[in-house]
């Protein structure tokens, strides 16, 4: 999904990324905005949406805060705020 905005409103967007393994298919999807300074940023680090489940060292299934913190260290790590400057024509 993609808003591209104007000068009164910013533009907007959903971001899915999606990955193969051999356990099957991975996602994990955010909303973002494009603040006025021309950076892209997540609209809500909490509010990521994902098929995903963490696992601690010892197997067990991690608390969602813990898992959130899994998350975000995922989409910090993807290219994904120059893939969405190229869509809207800024890079």
């Amino acid at each position: 999904m993609l808003v591209s905005g104007d000068a009164e409103h910013p533009a907007l967007g959903q971001t899915l990324w999606t990955g193969e393994s051999d356990s099957g298919a991975a996602g994990v999807a955010w909303d973002w905005i494009r603040l006025p300074e021309g950076v892209v940023a997540m609209v809500d680090p909490m509010s990521l949406v994902t098929n995903l489940q963490f696992l601690s060292p010892a197997g067990e299934v991690l608390a969602p805060m813990q898992s959130v913190l899994q998350l975000n260290e995922i989409v910090h790590a993807l290219p994904w705020q120059n893939e969405v400057q190229r869509v809207l024509g800024l890079h």
